[in-house]
């Protein structure tokens, strides 16, 4: 494992986040599982690897340019770099408009936009210095079509992932660096069956064109091809994964 390459995963701890994180182990990287709850992201890599040669758990708050430069400096110093930064780490809150508070409003900002602008800029210098990296951007299906399930701060955060993803593209091309975003409509995981009550779980699948939600599985191996070295000409992009819900 001396060549293998390194990822770090923001809101690895459970959800896409942990089935990112198992993918790209199964793939051959050594991975870091980084999240706010330690504890999760520890067992998220103890389930890998007990012995954290190949997967270890790291604690980071993504609101913190600070943690990102610790996490960094942790996987410099313990494999000596990294080279794919998946910022998936998210917040969401389904709120009508008219309801939401400024309070509420700045802490799912905070998180989602401002964790992933954090992300991009240390991760990105440190790719940009080496002249390789992969970011690839967690966005989603109501940063596009305006959120149904979803309040209006997560999905004008999802939207502007998705602006931040073209401008660290352009500016970290040259570098050998790409940037790219995935935006999944909703999957079978935890986050979504807490979003959307079982009453109208029904009523979603029959309105989606293919006739159910997606699979976290294909999302994570899509986050695996976009990380690889061989992704070196898709740079700006947002990969759609909705069921054909938005298309365009």
């Amino acid at each position: 494992m001396s060549g293998a390459r390194v990822a770090l995963v923001t809101g690895g701890g459970n959800g896409l986040g942990a089935v990112i994180i198992r993918h790209l182990h199964a793939a051959g990287y050594r991975v870091a599982a980084a999240d706010l709850d330690e504890c999760a992201a520890r067992a998220v890599a103890g389930s890998l690897d007990a012995a954290g040669g190949t997967a270890i758990g790291l604690a980071l708050d993504v609101r913190s340019r600070a943690d990102f430069e610790a996490a960094l400096g942790a996987l410099v110093e313990r494999w000596g770099g990294v080279q794919v930064l998946v910022n998936n780490a998210a917040r969401t809150v389904a709120r009508p408009v008219m309801e939401i508070t400024a309070g509420e409003f700045d802490d799912v900002v905070a998180v989602n936009l401002r964790g992933t602008f954090f992300g991009c800029q240390v991760f990105g210098a440190h790719f940009r210095d080496r002249g390789h990296g992969r970011i690839i951007n967690m966005a989603s299906l109501a940063g596009q079509n305006g959120g149904t399930a979803t309040g209006a701060h997560y999905a004008a955060s999802k939207g502007a992932i998705m602006t931040l993803t073209k401008v660290f593209a352009r500016d970290l091309g040259p570098s050998g660096v790409t940037v790219n975003a995935i935006a999944p409509g909703p999957l079978d995981l935890p986050m979504v069956h807490r979003t959307v009550p079982a009453a109208r779980l029904a009523e979603l699948k029959a309105a989606i064109p293919v006739g159910d939600i997606g699979d976290p599985a294909f999302v994570a191996s899509l986050v695996v091809q976009l990380a690889s070295p061989e992704a070196a000409f898709t740079t700006g992009a947002t990969w759609d994964v909705n069921g054909g819900l938005f298309m365009r």
